[in-house]
């Protein structure tokens, strides 16, 4: 029943730690020690992106309300997102990824999965995190394992701002004691089931018949105990590969907030227009991924008319997707994907409408804005695609 073992690669889980906040107190040195919020405005419904270390210590999480963390931590100190300024030292980051190896699978903008030969792993993890360090002025966690599953629990466990391993031989002494809230991706509701049929721990997890799993999980109990196992076959999707572009967030606690999620598809279909744009693509589909508090997932895909590199478009068709297939909250996680990807430049058709020339006109016009002032000038766009309220 222990892991299975690879002897291909070693598995590095690099997290920015607080990224957005660290990135803002490294570069201000009196907000260093403050409580940092990072997110929107509370009069404008703003969600928290991220918050320092020290904000967490008042129960400050990302995706909560702005205004309920300021309720939290009255004395903390709220900044808007400057995800230009993000975007540039992210790229500093996977720069230093770089000179340890090719096989580099992006996550998000402070998350990057790296492969290294087998056996050379956790030297590379030191030192990648001594460069960060010095070079940069940022925290960093790492996890290093034989798969992207058992990386990522080793980073959680090593947080803040070190180096941890998780081997598939040690599985058994160092995972399964802890609780069943240390998986990746199991929610509160599914928690509280395996609770409430006396599963506490991953081992205890591991160990309970598959039948009476699938009872309460379904189609997720194979998944959920081979991840009580240690087990985890997916490949690192290097940038070699990749043929789609995605943004994606999980809450640390179950969101029922829809205007909250639908201004976090606004961020992320904002983000992955700016990304099309920036590498010359226009994408075909886009795709929604919702989950659910019971650790359900589904995604959804609508093949456009035309390819896009519209924040715009693509923040409607999230939006619509969410709206046909949001079934019941709480959720646990949202994302957007655009995938179908080829070069070119999206050009108005003679057919085209005024308005939609015009927003990718402005398209143009905030891609040179961010890269010059960074995206604090967005707010206004932001605020014209927000959704109206309901009456």
């Amino acid at each position: 029943m222990a892991a299975e073992r690879s002897v291909q690669q070693d598995i590095l889980l690099c997290d920015l730690d607080a990224f957005f906040a660290s990135v803002e107190q490294r570069d201000n040195p009196h907000l260093r020690g403050l409580p940092v919020i990072v997110g929107g405005s509370p009069a404008t419904r703003g969600v928290v992106s991220t918050c320092s270390y020290e904000a967490r210590r008042f129960g400050v999480r990302s995706a909560m309300p702005t205004a309920r963390a300021l309720q939290l931590c009255p004395g903390a100190v709220l900044l808007p997102c400057d995800m230009e300024r993000y975007r540039r030292v992210s790229e500093q980051v996977f720069a230093i990824y770089s000179r340890f190896t090719p096989d580099i699978e992006i996550v998000s903008i402070d998350e990057a999965y790296l492969g290294l030969p087998s056996g050379k792993g956790l030297a590379a993890a030191r030192e990648i995190h001594r460069m960060v360090r010095e070079e940069l002025e940022l925290p960093l966690t790492i996890g290093v394992s034989r798969n992207k599953l058992l990386a990522k629990i080793a980073s959680e466990m090593a947080k803040p701002n070190r180096v941890g391993t998780l081997w598939p031989e040690d599985v058994p002494t160092l995972l399964w004691p802890r609780p069943v809230e240390l998986l990746p991706g199991l929610g509160p509701v599914s928690v509280q089931k395996l609770k409430g049929i006396g599963i506490a721990t991953i081992g205890q997890l591991a160990a309970t018949p598959l039948d009476l799993l699938q009872k309460y999980f379904g189609s997720s109990a194979l998944l959920i105990q081979r991840s009580a196992r240690g087990i985890d076959e997916r490949p690192l999707e290097t940038v070699h590969r990749v043929k789609s572009i995605s943004e994606e967030k999980t809450f640390p606690e179950d969101l029922a907030d829809e205007e909250a999620i639908q201004a976090i598809l606004m961020e992320q279909a904002e983000s992955l227009g700016y990304r099309l744009r920036a590498r010359g693509l226009l994408a075909r589909t886009v795709t929604l991924k919702l989950r659910f508090a019971d650790f359900s997932t589904i995604t959804r895909d609508r093949t456009l008319p035309a390819p896009t590199d519209s924040d715009l478009e693509i923040y409607q068709t999230a939006r619509e997707l969410f709206a046909l297939h949001k079934g019941r909250p709480p959720w646990r996680l949202v994302g957007v994907r655009v995938a179908g990807l080829g070069a070119g430049q999206q050009l108005a058709l003679f057919d085209s409408s005024r308005s939609a020339r015009k927003e990718e006109e402005l398209a143009l016009v905030r891609d040179r804005l961010r890269e010059k002032y960074g995206d604090a000038v967005l707010h206004r766009a932001r605020s014209l695609l927000k959704p109206r309220r309901k009456k």
